[in-house]
């Protein structure tokens, strides 16, 4: 099931509301609440080579594409099944 743009608006408003110093940990668990069925995954930034969809100061998110077989990282939000949290190395320590 693809992230309609309710789900996107809710993204974008929650890393609106949060300051900078929010760690990432925080923001996957208010993710966790505010978009319930949207599946996440973790990695480092470096680990990825994309740009992110969204970027926060603890971290980037991508958006993933999870119906094939294998998992790919997308900029197109109706390909998009999951979320890739991206933590920023200086949140990491």
């Amino acid at each position: 099931m693809a992230i309609d743009p309710l789900e996107i608006a809710r993204l974008d408003a929650l890393l609106e509301a949060v300051g900078a110093e929010a760690e990432w940990t925080m923001l996957d668990a208010a993710l966790a609440r505010l978009l319930p069925g949207i599946a996440r995954r973790h990695c480092d930034a470096s680990d990825v080579l994309e740009d992110p969809f969204r970027s926060h100061a603890s971290a980037d998110f991508h958006l993933l594409d999870t119906s094939g077989h294998c998992i790919r990282v997308t900029a197109e939000p109706q390909e998009a099944t999951a979320l890739l949290i991206a933590a920023k190395m200086a949140q990491v320590a």
